[in-house]
């Protein structure tokens, strides 16, 4: 009895700790992105996501190659292209879209945007694939899609730009999982071979756009920065947790439960609000905050609603909304590949 009681507390225990470096780590590179892009004045979200792609695709080699940490998934040469490509590319987009939107607004509102993924994710399903959802389902989404309008016409900071950015950057990571599960059937990837794969490609793809576009401004400032060292060093760090972050995630998926991982990425946040607004001290008012708190609850009831019908047993359809065999249920479906908060940030 002594000895079950110690599993328990030991597993609890383990869970936190993984939540707790899991917010840490996320919290910590969205904050540095949005430092390096107002207080370094740094404004090149093509280059910042291109050192991220670079950092984490040594940092996931090193895991593989080097330490061993997870046995590489094989992947056919041919697949790696008629695959892994299309979905690195989808990847890319989602990246650069998440880093353009912090440069223009507040961490607290693109968070909030971020948090439509779900409802896009279910009307691009029933849109593209013609999937039938549970009508609780459907009722779920409803907080999350008025909270957004909510927080969108109350925000105080608001930036057209950076409102479309995080929003097509839903639209991203929703097309993201839905080609997940085409593309990568049969592949069981855990978050470090996906980035062991994707990361070299995903660089590929950016780092032309980011030398033509962005070249001759990243040169002019690394010519007129002061404190030029101190701030390349917060640029790659920002990078290399970047990694960290994705490594966190695939700690904190085998030590909590669905629901677990569920209420704590939306509690995740709600953390990075507060810590951005007390670093950053953004406007928000009254009714912006109430916004993206009915958003964080829908979000959270639309993750418990998908753990529901997950535990209903194969073959047991709820009336007039069949069940398609791709439809999404255990967790490590419903989880982004990377992060959708850096969500997101590779």
């Amino acid at each position: 009895m002594m000895e079950e009681t110690k599993l328990l507390q030991w597993s609890v225990i383990r869970s936190l700790l993984a939540i707790l470096q899991w917010w840490a780590f996320n919290v910590t590179v969205i904050i540095m992105n949005k430092w390096i892009f107002q207080k370094l004045d740094f404004k090149f979200p093509l280059s910042v996501s291109c050192i991220h792609f670079i950092c984490s695709a040594i940092g996931a080699y090193l895991m593989i190659k080097v330490f061993k940490v997870k046995p590489l998934i094989t992947v056919d040469p041919e697949d790696r292209w008629r695959r892994i490509f299309p979905m690195s590319f989808v990847f890319c987009i989602n990246i650069v879209l998440g880093n353009v939107s912090l440069r223009y607004i507040p961490v607290s509102f693109m968070q909030t945007i971020k948090s439509f993924t779900p409802a896009t994710t279910v009307v691009l399903q029933w849109l593209v694939w013609r999937k039938y959802f549970d009508w609780r389902i459907w009722a779920s989404l409803v907080p999350i899609v008025g909270g957004i309008l909510l927080t969108s016409v109350t925000e105080l900071s608001f930036n057209m730009l950076g409102f479309c950015a995080a929003l097509f950057g839903c639209l991203a990571t929703s097309t993201k999982t839905i080609l997940a599960e085409s593309l990568l059937h049969g592949y069981k990837f855990d978050s470090i071979n996906t980035v062991y794969y994707m990361a070299p490609f995903a660089t590929m793809i950016l780092a032309v756009p980011a030398m033509l576009l962005e070249g001759n401004g990243v040169l002019e400032w690394l010519h007129t920065h002061e404190s030029l060292c101190s701030s390349l060093i917060i640029i790659f760090s920002s990078g290399v947790l970047a990694f960290c972050l994705n490594f966190s995630i695939f700690y904190v998926i085998h030590s909590t439960t669905a629901v677990t991982f569920n209420v704590a990425g939306n509690l995740k946040v709600a953390v990075a609000v507060l810590i951005s607004w007390l670093i950053f001290r953004n406007p928000i008012s009254g009714l912006n905050a109430i916004g993206c708190a009915v958003t964080l609850v829908g979000c959270t009831f639309y993750g418990y609603v998908r753990h529901l019908l997950s535990q209903q047993p194969p073959g047991t359809p709820t009336p007039r909304t069949p069940r398609t065999p791709r439809t999404p249920l255990n967790r490590m479906e419903l989880l982004p590949l990377v992060n959708d908060k850096l969500d997101d940030k590779v």
